[in-house]
């Protein structure tokens, strides 16, 4: 997959499992669902907001993690209140992404609640479809990775 334009290496990512996709195909699929039934926006709910939403907005990106490895990243480009189930609690918050997701080099990750800061540092590089890691399977990259292997 392509690099996006706007990403910024030396930005502030989040971090967040996707409950449910077996593959980053599988997660494609159900953004596009989603998306058709939201008039063309991609969006992830949560209950808390970003103390560092303007650091996010400066390049960030949401960085999936499936199935134990972080395999790719969304860039995010807004937050918006969502409407809580109960209207006497406090809005949630939508973290508005963009439509490209970009397959990153695979990195294992322990499984965690809710989403979390992730440092430029501390993220995959993007895949750039060049071979490599992109022909094995994610688990398997990730497994060799985690020996120091890859």
């Amino acid at each position: 997959m392509a690099k996006d334009a706007d990403f910024v290496p030396g930005s502030l990512h989040l971090r967040k499992l996707s409950v449910g996709s077996e593959s980053v195909d599988s997660m494609i699929a159900w953004q596009d669902m989603m998306r058709a039934r939201r008039g063309g926006h991609i969006w992830h709910v949560t209950r808390s907001w970003p103390k560092r939403a303007e650091e996010l907005l400066q390049g960030g990106s949401l960085y999936w993690i499936i199935k134990g490895v972080m395999v790719a990243r969304q860039p995010i480009i807004g937050f918006e209140e969502h409407p809580p189930e109960n209207p006497e609690d406090k809005p949630y918050c939508r973290i508005m992404l963009g439509d490209e997701v970009i397959k990153t080099h695979p990195w294992p990750h322990r499984p965690f609640q809710g989403w979390r800061y992730l440092k430029a540092e501390d993220a995959p590089p993007d895949l750039d479809g060049a071979g490599g890691d992109d022909q094995m399977p994610p688990e398997m990259a990730a497994e060799l990775k985690a020996l120091g292997l890859l």
